[in-house]
């Protein structure tokens, strides 16, 4: 799927999904948000897309 693909189906810039982490995983991600003072979705978005990134 290409980003033009993506952009026809996403009416709107963010789309909300449920994702399930091991507790020990999702302790560490608020702690890094609380360290960083910002939100879990920012820490998220950007570990997802430094992941994503590295997959090409």
């Amino acid at each position: 799927m290409d980003n033009n693909t993506i952009l026809k189906e996403c009416t709107d810039p963010t789309q909300s999904i449920t994702v399930e982490l091991p507790c020990v995983l999702a302790e560490r991600v608020i702690k890094l948000a609380d360290e960083k003072e910002t939100t879990l979705s920012n820490i998220l978005i950007e570990a997802l897309d430094t992941f994503l990134r590295k997959q090409r």
